[in-house]
Parts: structure tokens; C-alpha cells; sequence
């Protein structure tokens, strides 16, 4: 039972994590059913079966979650006080929702006197679960923006586009992150070799869906490349038929980054007006160049139109270096790039062509090879982490108890 007015939310919920303690098989049920919800994308539900004591058993030497859901058939006093032990466990951002068996005014007071978040009768139905987990995440955390990433090559054959097909099998398959990939260059896409599927539509069908709110449609248009990568099966269009245009698209973005919390994007062989104008609004824009004069003069001058394109600034700017070695006695040295280009690479990625034309001509994921594996971890996963916010772990931090001091009341009277 909840006093607190819900309110339906149509946002992607913050990145979050949720553990939710309970016995009960309907409960899981329905854990499961709103984690396929669009609007958690972002959020790792993770289920174990038990009460506050398994709660309190779990967290002896682990970080705790965002949100802790606890079921129990009692909320006698000793749940209550079961309660506070698992507090002082918690670390500084945790905070609670408990499932009781009763409709109590009195036991929801209470509850909420000491520093619970909401407290919920059961049987839960999905519906009443979402918006009260989204509503303490939205509370807790703030809302969650979807993230726009795109590849760019300074010029043709950079490898820009197998690198963004990488960046998306890292950002899905190794960082667990919902991802959709996106081609725009047309009819010239490779992509559907790269990523294995037969194109499905043009870029102006899926605007046009887009445009129409035509949502079946363009669920039609995606494929599924992994659990957590989808991909838009564009290119259908004729080569030499004109582009979708830059407002068209940017309509299809908007589409798409409701429904995903990374959307990556190709534009090497996308029109300039199409260029310019996802590369105003992108969260980060990667400037691929192969260590040549010539293609490092390109995107030098190039790098210098994206700063003035948005507003002169470089902080979601950066240089990758690709297919190091592939000529080395015409390459500019290491030391001598960065002056070259007036910024520091982010990258610096070795030709390797059993791992990348493999990607390229074959559809073979980055991450089916050791050294592919390696590439990414050491080349393109670094630069995602840091866009997306992706901690590595790290030793657990200190205990300070739940999110300003969750059930601080009911210490302070013992006090």
C-alpha cells in the first residue's frame, strides 16, 4: 500500500542496480516481466530467494545496490529491527522498498517514519512495481539520458565503420549495455556483412515509421545481433538514390534513443549535410585517421570543422589511430601525432587483418578472438567506459548506512 501519488513515466530510467529478497514465485514473476520493460534498460535486477535475513547474510562484505526490495510475511517488530541491522550494513546511496502481506495505514507510517521508501501489498502487479522502482530510482539517481556515439572517418577506407560495429559488440556483449547500431550511409552501408543480416529497409522507410510513431514497423526493421544489440537492417536503398534527410533522421534518432541507452552511429559515407548535423548532437564524436600525412592533415582539418560545428569545444572529441604498422616506413611517428593534430590520440589501434577484415567480410564478432578481445579492451572499451560512466570494480567502499540516513528516525529515538 502506497500513499504517494504515482506518476507513469516514459523515460529511461538511470543506470541502477535493484536486488530484491523474496520467497515468492509470483513476485519473481513480476520482476522479470518489468525488467523486459524498455524503461529499465539501463537497470540490473538481480533476484534471491529469501527475506531480510538473506538480505543481511548477502552484505556482510559486498557493496550494496541502488535499491534494496525486501518481501516478508511478517512486519512485526522484529522484522522491523531486522530492518535496521541491514541499514548499518548499507552503504551511503542504498535505500528500500518492502512488500508486506497487509494493507496497515498504520504499518505503512511507520515503515515510511523510519526511512522506507514505499511500501507495497502484495500480490504486486507489474504495473504498480514499475512506477513505484521508477519513481524512487528517478528520486534517487535522476533521470538517465541515452547516450549518442558516432564514428566518423577522416576520409574513405579509415576503417571507421568496422571500429563503430566494434564499439557496438564491446558496449553490448562486454559492458551489458542495451545498444542499438545504426549505419547512415544508405545504399553504400557494409554494415549488413559486418553485423550478418539482410537488409530490411531504407534509412526514409525507418524515418517515415519514425515520423508516423509507426512503432511495429520499425521493430520490423531491426536486427537482433545479440541480447543486448540490436541492429537498424538498413541499406536497401539504390546507390545513387538521394539520402534521407538530416531532419528526417535526426526524428529517427530521437525514436531510438527513447528505447536505448547507447545508440551508436556510422557516419563515414553519410552525406555532409547528414554528417553535420548528427555530429551537433552527438555525446561523443570519434574522428578515425590512419597514422598517413595525408589522412592526418584531413582530419586535422576536419576535427577543426567539428570543434567549430560545436562551438569550439573538444571535450566529447577524439582522435583514433587505426591501422598502425600497415605502412610503417610512410607513417608519422607516435611523438610526433599529437603535434601533428594539436590533441592527444585516445587510441592507437594495430592493423590486424585476421582480426578486423575477419569482422568486415565475414560477420565474426570482435570478441571470437583472443586478440580481438584484446584490441577492444585495450583500444576502444577505455574510451566507452568513460562516455557511459562505467566504473570498474573496485574494492568495496566503507559502510555508511542508507541514503541520508535511512531509518535515521528510529536511531535518533534510541538515542
Amino acid at each position: 500500500m502506497s500513499e504517494k501519488q504515482d506518476k507513469n513515466f516514459e523515460t529511461l530510467l538511470p543506470a541502477a542496480r535493484v536486488a530484491v529478497f523474496s520467497s515468492d514465485s509470483k513476485t519473481h514473476k513480476t520482476v522479470n516481466a518489468i525488467a523486459d520493460d524498455w524503461r529499465f534498460a539501463r537497470v540490473q535486477f538481480g533476484v534471491v530467494e529469501g527475506d531480510v535475513a538473506a538480505a543481511i547474510d548477502a552484505y556482510q562484505n559486498e557493496d550494496t545496490p541502488d535499491l534494496i526490495i525486501i518481501q516478508s510475511d511478517d512486519v512485526d517488530e522484529s522484522f522491523t529491527d531486522a530492518l535496521e541491522t541491514l541499514a548499518e550494513l548499507c552503504d551511503d546511496g542504498t535505500t528500500a522498498l518492502v512488500i508486506g502481506p497487509k494493507n496497515d495505514v498504520n504499518l505503512y507510517r511507520s515503515l515510511i517514519d523510519m526511512g522506507v521508501e514505499d511500501y507495497l501489498v502484495r500480490p504486486v502487479k507489474p504495473d504498480v512495481l514499475s512506477e513505484a522502482v521508477g519513481r524512487i530510482l528517478l528520486e534517487q539517481v535522476g533521470a538517465g539520458g541515452s547516450q549518442l556515439i558516432a564514428y566518423v572517418g577522416a576520409k574513405g577506407g579509415m576503417g571507421a565503420s568496422v571500429l563503430a560495429q566494434a564499439a557496438a559488440w564491446g558496449a553490448a556483449d562486454v559492458l551489458d549495455q542495451k545498444t542499438i547500431f545504426l549505419d547512415a550511409a544508405g545504399g553504400w552501408s557494409t554494415a549488413s556483412v559486418g553485423m550478418g543480416f539482410e537488409p530490411l529497409a531504407t534509412l526514409s522507410e525507418a524515418a517515415r515509421a519514425a515520423a508516423n510513431d509507426d512503432e511495429d514497423s520499425l521493430v520490423r526493421m531491426m536486427h537482433k545481433a545479440s541480447d543486448n544489440l540490436h541492429v537498424l537492417a538498413s541499406g536497401g536503398e539504390a546507390m545513387l538514390d538521394a539520402p534521407v534527410g538530416a531532419k528526417a533522421f535526426e526524428k529517427l534518432l530521437d525514436t531510438l534513443m527513447v528505447k536505448y541507452p547507447v545508440v551508436i552511429a556510422d557516419l563515414s559515407g553519410a552525406s555532409s549535410k547528414l554528417q553535420k548535423a548528427i555530429i551537433a548532437r552527438a555525446h561523443h564524436i570519434h574522428v578515425v585517421s590512419t597514422p598517413t600525412l595525408p589522412s592526418l592533415r584531413l582530419a586535422r582539418a576536419f576535427t577543426q570543422e567539428v570543434k567549430t560545428v560545436r562551438g569550439g569545444s573538444e571535450d566529447s572529441l577524439s582522435l583514433v589511430i587505426n591501422m598502425q604498422g600497415l605502412s610503417a616506413a610512410h607513417e608519422v611517428k607516435g611523438s610526433d601525432i599529437a603535434k601533428v593534430m594539436e590533441m592527444t590520440p585516445s587510441a592507437v589501434i594495430p592493423f590486424d587483418p585476421k582480426v578486423f577484415l575477419a569482422g568486415e567480410s565475414e560477420g565474426r564478432k570482435i570478441t571470437q578472438s583472443k586478440d580481438g578481445k584484446a584490441i577492444l579492451e585495450q583500444s576502444i572499451l577505455p574510451s566507452l567506459r568513460a562516455i557511459l560512466s562505467i566504473k570498474d570494480t573496485g574494492a568495496p567502499s566503507a559502510k555508511t548506512g542508507f541514503l541520508d540516513g535511512l531509518f535515521g528516525a528510529a536511531k535518533k529515538d534510541k538515542r
